[in-house]
Order: C-alpha cells, then sequence, then structure tokens
C-alpha cells in the first residue's frame, strides 16, 4: 500500500488576506497562496496547508494583503528623465513647446533604456506587475523590462513626423512588425501599434494599422478625445469628431485601448460600447494638464471595459497606481455626482482585471486564480494609517500608501523581496538619473 505524500510547491505565502480580484469579490481570510513553475495552484486555508503543499520557500505575512499585480495600462516608460522638467500648462502648449523639443534633442536608445530602468523601479515598489509603454526606441524598453523581469506590453509610437525613432509612419508601422516578430515567443513581452492621436496620423496609415492589428490579433493604443480643443480642431478642419473618424476608418474594435477618453457624448459612450473598445482612464494626467473628466461611471453603466494607467511621468508626475486608484474612485463620484459610484472593489478591478482584458493578458494575469500567471503582490495593511481593517478592500483603495507594497513576484519570480528589489540596483538608478539632471538642467 503506497502513501501519497503533500504535493510540491516552489513557494507559499500565508497571509491575513488574499484579495482575488474576481467578479464573485471573494476575500479569503488567514490563506495561503500555492505557487509552482510560476502559475498559481491554489487559494486554501493557511490550516489546511502542512497536510497538502510542502515547498523550499514558505512565507508568513501577518497583517498583509496578497492581490493581483497592478496592470497600468498607459505610459510613456522613460519621460521618468523629464519628470517635474514643464509643469503647469496646458496638453499642447507642453507638447509642442516643451516635450517635443527636448525628445528631438535628447531621446536616443541610451535614454529610453535608462529612463526605462528608472520607471520600472518605481512601479516595481509601488505594485505594479504589468505595463504599457508607447515610447520611441521599444527595443531599449523590452531591453530593461526583461532584465527586471515584469511584463510589458510595447505600443510602438506612430506619427506622421519625423521623430528620434522613425522617418514616417510607414517606418514606425514597419519597425512594429518587425518588433512583433522579434518578441512574439516572450513571457513578459507583447505588442501593440500605437499611433499617437488621430491629430497627428494621416488616414492611410491608420487603414493600415487596421489591417495589420487584425491580421496579427495584437491591441492598439491611441490617444482619443484628450481634451476638448482636438475636438474642436477636428470638427473645425474634416467636420466630424475624431471617434467618428477613426469608426469610419474601422479601428474601433476590442483590440483598440481608447487613452483618457475625457470628451464623450452619451452616442459616443454607447459606441464605444458595441465596438468593444477599452478605456485606459488617467485621472491624476487628466486633472494636472486639465484634460478634463473621462465619464467613468456611465462608461462602466454602459458596459464599456475600463482599466487604469498613470501616463508617463512628466504629466503625473508619479508611477503610482495605489494613487491612480484612490483618484479614480474619488473623481468618479464627483463627476458623476453619486457616491456610489466606482465603489472600492471596482476601482481595485480597473487596476487588474481590466487592465490585463484591455491589453488582452487577462487569460494569465490579472486575478488571483488557479492556473494563472503569480504575478502578486504583498500589502501590509497593520500600519496606522490603514488600520482598522474592517474591510481590507477599503483600506487598499481608500488608505492604503504604495510604500506599504512589501513584496512584488512576476510570473513567480520574487522582484521586490520586504522592500527590497532582486533584480534591480537602487543606487546605480539614483546616480544615473543625477547624470540625467545634470545634463537637462540647463534646459529647466
Amino acid at each position: 500500500m503506497t502513501h501519497s505524500g503533500p504535493v510540491h510547491a516552489d513557494l507559499l505565502i500565508h497571509a491575513s488576506w488574499i484579495v482575488t480580484g474576481t467578479e464573485d469579490q471573494v476575500v479569503h481570510e488567514n490563506a495561503c497562496l500555492a505557487v509552482s513553475d510560476g502559475k498559481i495552484l491554489e487559494i486554501l486555508h493557511s490550516a489546511s496547508v502542512a497536510a497538502r503543499y510542502e515547498a523550499p520557500v514558505e512565507l508568513n505575512l501577518q497583517g498583509h494583503a496578497l492581490m493581483p499585480g497592478l496592470v497600468n495600462t498607459h505610459g510613456h516608460a522613460a519621460m521618468a528623465l523629464f519628470r517635474g522638467i514643464a509643469d503647469d500648462l496646458s496638453l499642447h502648449t507642453w507638447l509642442e513647446q516643451y516635450i517635443w523639443p527636448l525628445e528631438g534633442k535628447w531621446v536616443s536608445e541610451e535614454f529610453v533604456y535608462q529612463g526605462t530602468q528608472l520607471a520600472i523601479a518605481e512601479m516595481i515598489c509601488s505594485g505594479t506587475t504589468s505595463f504599457a509603454d508607447m515610447y520611441f526606441f521599444p527595443d531599449a524598453s523590452a531591453r530593461a523590462a526583461t532584465e527586471a523581469g515584469i511584463r510589458v506590453q510595447l505600443a510602438s509610437p506612430i506619427i506622421d513626423f519625423p521623430n528620434p525613432w522613425s522617418s514616417s509612419a510607414e517606418e514606425a508601422i514597419q519597425k512594429t512588425s518587425v518588433l512583433h516578430d522579434e518578441w512574439r515567443h516572450s513571457t513578459l513581452v507583447t505588442t501593440a501599434f500605437g499611433p499617437h492621436a488621430p491629430y497627428s496620423l494621416s488616414d492611410e496609415p491608420i487603414r493600415k494599422i487596421v489591417m495589420l492589428s487584425e491580421l496579427l490579433d495584437i491591441p492598439v493604443h491611441m490617444h482619443i478625445h484628450e481634451t476638448s480643443f482636438e475636438v474642436e480642431d477636428a470638427l473645425s478642419k474634416h467636420g466630424q469628431r475624431p471617434l467618428a473618424r477613426l469608426a469610419e476608418l474601422g479601428l474601433l474594435s476590442p483590440r483598440l485601448v481608447c487613452v483618457h477618453a475625457t470628451q464623450l457624448t452619451d452616442d459616443e459612450i454607447e459606441l464605444l460600447n458595441t465596438t468593444g473598445v477599452n478605456i485606459a482612464h488617467c485621472p491624476e494626467s487628466n486633472l494636472k494638464l486639465a484634460s478634463g473628466f473621462c465619464p467613468v461611471d456611465k462608461l462602466i453603466r454602459a458596459g464599456v471595459n475600463v482599466s487604469l494607467g498613470t501616463d508617463g511621468a512628466a504629466s503625473n508626475n508619479d508611477l503610482d497606481m495605489f494613487s491612480e486608484m484612490r483618484t479614480a474612485a474619488l473623481l468618479a463620484k464627483a463627476v458623476s455626482g453619486d457616491a456610489r459610484a466606482l465603489p472600492a472593489y471596482k476601482a481595485l478591478q480597473m487596476a487588474t482585471i481590466n487592465g490585463a482584458r484591455a491589453l488582452g493578458l487577462d487569460q494569465f494575469t490579472g486575478t488571483l486564480e488557479s492556473g494563472k500567471q503569480a504575478d502578486v503582490i504583498a500589502v501590509k495593511l497593520n500600519d496606522l494609517n490603514s488600520v482598522p481593517v474592517h474591510n481590507p478592500v477599503s483600506q487598499l483603495v481608500y488608505s492604503t500608501k504604495s510604500s506599504q507594497v512589501k513584496h512584488v513576484w512576476v510570473n513567480g519570480r520574487h522582484l521586490l523581496d520586504d522592500g527590497e528589489f532582486t533584480t534591480l540596483n537602487k543606487q546605480k538608478l539614483l546616480d544615473m538619473a543625477q547624470h540625467w539632471q545634470k545634463t537637462l538642467e540647463t534646459l529647466i
């Protein structure tokens, strides 16, 4: 008669609470997450673990909540090096008079690699495990992400006029297709098309992007209806609002991530719903640039998938998704005039599974469920600002500071261990940032 012993796992994480992020809103108390080969085996009560599993690594995180790693669905990572360089300006002044000239002078493969490293460090220590990046030299971003062990979707920027990465939209589209081929087998890197905005791209490149995104079945990220000026300018020049033009060109589909979306009519909200478009809501950047208010409550009620992004650190000015969650929840209530709008659990889902869905990664990440990749963060809730814990989800959204993130895993790999990086060197990043400060300071 044979006796079967405990099942082998690579990692067992005990915590006071496990917030799954799933639709049933289950929160497990005094539970354990079992991980093997980078995937979640199961969630079970801590008292049952010894009889069922054995593992070389077992952590007991009392007073902590485990939750899915945060998914930042829009940003320009390398722009962390421009943080604070041009503040308190309108979007078009900020872009045309400051950011674009700076990018033309300074952006290079080295700039993008080092700036992305800095951004990744900030994201990891604040609980982000997946991010979308729309910036030049995406290969450099991919290299920085894979070295750090974080998940990234490269939304390569496509724009009509010459820029540091491409001489034309046609060249950018071709480079994006090559990039997709080079990284298609990666476990961390996925690709997308990143047409910049309706006002910076003509019809023919958009048609080509529609065709290729369907052929390759990859997402498209685009700034759309970001400001009232953008919409008014389109009406003046083309006689139609940007979304109407993009609909005629065939761009609206479940592959599209519509970034910002602060200027929407009720008819446009219904159009987004019927075409399956995803929204990347960037509340703090929108507030800082006075771009307007995304009607989050209306979008959610209409059935539109709304995710959360920080935008770049040059227009936010941080990459803190916990802060973004709180701002999104509070702003939705003020905009709708309804304190019930965007409750805590829905805000948490915007930052996790909704983001994964927008990036086409929801089969792999975004919730804590058996079979999904172990993209997990541990948040210390027994701090003064987050006790007593009557409701851990409420605390995570409304009370928690990102500095309370103590552990981060991506694909089961430990990237942040009790607040310390395992794949990055903090001092080297600080020294690098100081170098770029000195390089750029004459322009500030």
